[in-house]
Parts: structure tokens; sequence; C-alpha cells
């Protein structure tokens, strides 16, 4: 209701609570999302800690964990609401940002220009420099403005699961660069005085003078668009779990999903930076051709690429169940599995990374036969205790017909895992 009533734009204060989703509100969403996750901690802390649950069921602990389990997941659902309310209003505001880092970048670039100029006198060089980064900051302004609903000049190398692409972006970072490179000497070549200046400029753009850097331009698109088609057919195919995140960050570069430093992405984003920031020197000294990468430091980002590449084959995996027993407490007699009983299903994958909020968890699903069963939350100090990636207690249900059943975990990803048979004592 808050969110209708600030959209339409009343004078109300009382409209710009927690619960507005306007971009321009400074205690809109992100304030309204800080609440919501304060308020769902303490729950879940007080819960842990035995409190706060009625008299009717405190008596069982099935029912007790019930109830919690419930109590949480309709809470998470709020959070989840708020956190997406809160992704969509900062990607909303974000092509302000990049706008102005973009054209923050061109004043850096006419401060430098200008210090270095002292002595040596404004050249024409420095004219085509600072023009072509003037058609490019205003390009990537115009291209910001047409997306500034999905994060502007940054929306290219958001992927399907709303997080950085470490591909997109390295492959972006050098098409930029060649383009601006190209537009260097396109203005050096529209301001030469002279045919023997003009037949060198059109020299430089010989591929044997640029042959690097164009083998590793042809390279990082190629990896960015083989990565974006390994990553869709392994989820299709099961064989990769993926999250969608509730905004994309920085980090997402040089992490996994679950927001852990990953190898191959680091190496990979550090090695082409590196490379970069050579060429770019490189055109600085050498305005009129484009910058000839040497073939020893093209082959280190190849191996780097293709390092990365390896690295996106070898993730992820499928769920997988190992064993399923029953689960015993302290005093329990050893005995077969019934009805009503709690089962603990040991495995690997259970929680996909990025999926360990507790509206991820309260998703996951454990079919019993031919009954579904909702992985109950069991809530404890910072955290849960109950699902884990490795282990997972839910009860048999009542309506499971003894004889043979098979157990099937279905994760917050939708992936399914394998079917592990069971006997269900009368």
């Amino acid at each position: 209701m808050a969110v209708q009533e600030a959209r339409r734009g009343g004078g109300d204060a009382a409209t710009h609570e927690g619960g507005c989703t306007c971009g321009d509100c400074p205690h809109g969403a992100r304030e309204g999302h800080r609440r919501a996750v304060a308020a769902f901690l303490l729950k879940r802390d007080e819960y842990a800690a035995g409190q706060g649950l009625p008299a009717a069921v405190a008596h069982s602990a099935s029912a007790s964990r019930q109830w919690v389990s419930e109590e949480l997941a309709q809470a998470a659902e709020a959070v989840a609401e708020r956190g997406r309310a809160e992704g969509a209003s900062w990607l909303a505001r974000l092509w302000r940002r990049t706008a102005v880092v973009v054209w923050a970048g061109v004043v850096l670039l006419l401060l430098g220009q200008a210090l270095t100029a002292v002595g040596a006198g404004w050249t024409a060089a420095r004219t085509a420099g600072l023009t072509a980064a003037l058609v490019v900051a205003g390009a990537l302004t115009a291209a910001s403005w047409f997306h500034r609903t999905r994060g502007g000049v940054l929306a290219p190398v958001i992927g399907e699961d709303n997080r950085l692409s470490t591909s997109r972006a390295v492959a972006a970072a050098w098409v930029l660069f060649l383009a601006y490179a190209v537009l260097v000497l396109a203005g050096r070549l529209a301001l030469a005085s002279g045919h023997r200046e003009h037949d060198a400029l059109i020299n430089g753009l010989e591929l044997a003078r640029g042959a690097g850097v164009v083998t590793v331009l042809a390279v990082v698109c190629g990896i960015a668009v083989l990565v974006r088609r390994v990553v869709g057919l392994r989820v299709l195919g099961q064989r990769l779990q993926k999250v969608r995140a509730d905004r994309p960050r920085a980090a997402d570069l040089l992490t996994d999903d679950a927001g852990r430093g990953t190898f191959a992405d680091i190496q990979y984003v550090v090695i082409s930076a590196v490379a970069l920031v050579f060429a770019a020197v490189r055109l600085a000294r050498r305005p009129d051709q484009l910058p000839d990468l040497p073939w020893g430091l093209a082959v280190v980002v190849l191996v780097s690429a293709a390092t990365y590449l390896a690295g996106k084959y070898a993730e992820g995996g499928r769920p997988v169940i190992l064993s399923v027993v029953r689960a015993r407490e302290a005093g329990d007699l050893d005995a077969p599995i019934r009805t009503g009983d709690d089962i603990e299903i040991r495995g690997a994958g259970f929680v996909p990374a990025g999926a360990q909020g507790a509206d991820r968890l309260s998703r996951m699903v454990v079919r019993v036969g031919a009954v579904n069963v909702h992985v109950p939350l069991v809530p404890v100090t910072g955290g849960f205790d109950n699902p884990t990636d490795t282990l997972l207690t839910v009860p048999v249900p009542a309506e499971v017909e003894p004889g043979r059943v098979e157990v099937q975990v279905v994760t917050a990803a939708g992936v399914e895992t394998n079917r592990y048979a069971i006997d269900v004592a009368e």
C-alpha cells in the first residue's frame, strides 16, 4: 500500500517511510530493507533461544519446530520482497552514478593532458585524444540513459542472474579501449596537414602493428560469448545451480555466487587490467598507430582467459544424496524408519551458492514417495542448523504408505538430486 501511495506522488511524508521504493527517496527502499533484515534477525535469534513460542505448541518439539519454520519463512519472504525492491531502486539510480564516473574520467584526462602540455605545448594528438574521450563519454551517457532502469552503462555486463559478469566486463573494457584508440587515430587523421602524415596514420591501422591487441580482443569477446553459452547449458542440464541475486555488486567480478573469492576470476581480471594499462601507455606514447601489444603479454592474457574458461567448466555440480538414515536423539532406541520419524538426508550440494538466505532455504523440498515435504528451518544464533549443504532433516509424513519409497531433494535453484530408496516400516 505504501508503494502505491508513493507512486501516486502524494505530499504526505508518511508515504516515504520504510516501505517507499521510489528511487529519489533517501529513506526509501534501502531503509525498508534494512529494517526488515533487522527485524528478521531479531526474530530468528529469539526463536533460537526458545523465546516467543505460543503455549499451544511449546509442549511438542515437532509442532514448535514447524511453527517456527512457518513464521521464519513468512518473515524471510517479506525480507526478500524488500530486497528486490531495494535492488530495483538501486539499479534505477545507478545510471546517474555511472554517467558521473564516465565524465569524471574525461575531466581527469583533460587535467593530465594539461599538465603534460606544460613546456611541451598542446599538440594535435592531445586534441584527438580529448575529442575521442568526449565522443566515447557521450555515447556511454546516451546508452546509460536508454538503459537507466537496468543499471545504465553497466546493463550489458549484468548477467541473467543479476550479477556482474566477469567475462563480459573484461570484454567490454577491451572493446571500449580499442574503440577509443581508433577514434584517436580518426581524429589525428582529420587533423593531418600533409600527405606524409596522412599515409603514416593509415599505416598505423595495419594489422601487423596491432596483431597482438586484436588477437586479445577476439579471444576475450569469444570467451564472453562462450561462457554465457556454457553456463546456460549447464543450468538447463542441472549440472550447475544458479540463484538470482537481489542486485549486482562490484565484488561479483572477483567472487563466486556465494561471495567467496575465486582464483580463476581474480587472475583474469588482474592480468587483463595490467595488459590494458600497458596498452594505454603504448597508445599515449604512440598515438599515431594501434597499440602494439607485445606477443609475450598477449600470450599471457590468452593463458589467463583459458584458465578462466576452464574454471567455468569445473565449477558447480549436481547435488547428490549419499545416504538416508533415521534421526536419533539421545535416549532413543534403535528402530526402523516409520511415519512421523525424522530422517537425516546426507549428501552434498543441497544449498547452492547464493542461496544461504532464509527465503531461499524455505523453498527446499524433499519428495518422500509421492509427498512433497518442505524442509523446516531450524534457527540457531547467527544462522540455521537445518537445512545445510550436506545434511537435511525432515519428518516422514503420515501420508506415506509403508514399504519401499524413494527420497529426492529439490534445491532452491530447482535442481533435483538422485533418487534414494528407503524402507518405511508399519
